[in-house]
Order: C-alpha cells, then structure tokens, then sequence
C-alpha cells in the first residue's frame, strides 16, 4: 500500500514539474524590405518588428507584444492609440542610443526636431542585415549601423545581434552590441539620456495627477500633459528592491515596469550584464512609462557623487549586453528575476 502512495506521490510530482516547465517556442523571421522591417514570429505569433526606416533617426523594436497578444509598448509616434501621451516622440519601442556622442544629441533626435537645430543631433543609420537565421528555440538577426553626423560623417559603427526566444508566457530579446570607434577619439560624456531604453504602453504608466514639464539635454522643454488615469496602474521594481519613481537614479542589475493591460498581468523586465561598463547600471526610469538601463550617464544619475565619461580611442571597440523579458499571465517575482539575471550574466 505504501509503495502505491509513494507511486501516486511521484506521479503527481512529475506532473506537477512537468506542467510548470515551459519549453521554447520556434522563431520564424518574415523579411518586409519595402516597408523597411523584418517581423518576428515566435510560434507563429507575432512579437515584434526590427524597424529601419531612416525617417525614425535610428532602428527600432516596435511594438512589442507579449505570448498572449497584449502590446506592452507606446503606440505614438507611429501607431497612435486614444488616451496615449503624445511627449517625446523620439520614445519609440525598444532602442539603444546616447545623448551626448561627441556632444551630438543621438537619444532626443525625431522628425521634431526643426530642421535649424539639426546640427546638433546624431543619427543612427541602417547600413545592413547580415544575417537572417531562424530556428526550433530560438531565432538571430544580424545588423550594422553607423552612428553618423548631420553631414554624414561616421562617428562608431554599430554591429548588433538580437537572439529572440519565447516559451508559453514571455518573450525574451538578448541584445548583443558592438560599436567601434572611426577616425578619431569618441567621447561618451555623462548624460543622462541613455542608453537601452523601452517607452511602454499607458496602461503599465505609473498613475499622475499633475503636469509635468521634462528638459533633454539642450535645454528643449516638453510639458507632458495629465490624461484620464482609468486603467492606469502600472509601477516599477528594481533589483535592489525599490519600487516606483524612487528607482530613478539608482543602481540595480534589473528593473522591471509591470501591471495590468486588458485585465492581465503583463511586464518589461530589463536585465544589465556583468561586463558592461559601470555595472551594475544606473536607472533612468520615469513614471510617464519610459525606463532605461543607463550606466554611461553616472554624474547626473549619481547626483554628481560618480563620473565616468567613457571614451573610445579611434579603432577601439565596446560591446554592450542586455536581456529584455516580456511576460504575461503573471508578474515575475524578484527571486524568479535574481536568477534568470544571474543565467544572463554566463552569458
């Protein structure tokens, strides 16, 4: 009789172990070279589009949808939803810039900024998709950039791998970036716009009552203006276990915005790496549902207690890595996020 409990016991067991267990999903990559966009399919979903129309001032993921259909991200500037902020059209998806390249605004440059004030901005320019590789687990895409001025000049070319993969209820982008540096020295100066960023959708904002008016790094003011807080519920959790517009301006190894969107729990979790400079990275997450891991930007993220003012020497190069987690169906805890933190970090 006991031998048939421990039998039962056991069985239950491996289900339980075996229904909890998640196994990756195929990738399948849909090239759309006219409308200047690769789709990416996990299990025959969509999840989100590498975009590289130059109109943008620099390649982007948008949107980015979870396993179960939800957009997690911003529609505004190129697929405006009701109820949505219209501030910093430059909030596109997911990308990876700087404010401060050798002092060329990169991260605040749009179709907005008048054609005068141009000079002042960078552009991250698509030169080409390398490499288009799909496959059972998990998919890679391959491209090249060049970090450019308003005449053209290469400043750093850019070499990025995206790895995605998903399973039953997340998708995860692990983004490999190296950018080396052209003719001469090129400076990183301490900047608080940066560095790998996401602009989520309004309902994962944190809930405002008043305006805000937010200055980028010439001085150009946005009023952001309060909207209908319904469905508004959204917040932040760091690694360090701080939560809401206390994490900005704080250190962690992760930050994730999560709440509710169609009455789910859905989040964006980004993941820094051990060998990425300034590790563990600074936070630039702000309430209005932009967040970015930021570990260049450390005197006006610190309070002016840290400097850093990277630089890279012409024919040198830097490779950056992050993981982002889309989950939905429930909300990662922070152990759940120490580890798959910890699995990146092996990377």
């Amino acid at each position: 009789m006991m031998r048939f409990i421990k039998s039962i016991f056991l069985c239950g067991s491996m289900f339980f172990f075996v229904s909890n267990t998640y196994s990756q999903q195929p990738v399948k990559f849909v090239q759309k070279e006219n409308e200047k966009k690769v789709d990416v399919m996990v299990n025959g979903q969509f999840f989100t589009s590498y975009i590289y129309d130059s109109k943008i001032d620099k390649p982007v993921l948008f949107p980015l949808q979870t396993a179960s259909g939800i957009t997690v991200t911003r529609g505004f500037p190129l697929a405006p939803r009701a109820n949505e902020r219209t501030d910093h059209p430059h909030h596109i998806g997911i990308w990876l810039n700087y404010g401060d390249v050798n002092g060329l605004d990169f991260w605040n440059n749009s179709d907005a900024i008048p054609a005068v004030d141009k000079p002042k901005y960078g552009s991250i320019r698509h030169q080409k998709i390398v490499s288009v590789k799909g496959g059972s687990k998990k998919g890679d895409l391959i491209v090249t950039s060049n970090w450019v001025d308003i005449s053209g000049k290469i400043l750093l070319k850019e070499s990025t791998t995206l790895t995605f993969s998903g399973d039953e209820n997340s998708r995860t982008i692990d983004r490999t970036t190296t950018l080396t540096a052209q003719e001469g020295k090129v400076s990183f100066k301490d900047n608080k716009e940066g560095f790998m960023g996401v602009r989520v959708a309004r309902e994962l904002e944190i809930p405002t009552q008043k305006p805000e008016i937010f200055t980028d790094a010439n001085g150009v003011a946005t009023k952001v203006a309060v909207l209908n807080n319904e469905g508004v519920n959204g917040t932040f959790l760091s690694s360090k276990g701080i939560t809401g517009n206390d994490v900005w301006g704080t250190r962690g190894n992760w930050c994730m915005m999560y709440g509710k969107k169609n009455s789910e729990l859905v989040s964006i979790t980004i993941i820094d790496h051990p060998k990425n400079p300034g590790y563990p990275t600074y936070w630039h997450a702000r309430g209005y549902g932009l967040f970015a891991a930021n570990s260049l930007g450390q005197e006006p993220l610190s309070g002016g207690k840290e400097k850093l003012n990277f630089a890279l020497e012409a024919g040198k190069s830097i490779t950056f890595n992050y993981r982002i987690i889309v989950s939905n169906g429930k909300t990662p805890t922070a152990e759940s996020l120490d580890k798959a933190a910890e699995s990146f970090s092996k990377k």
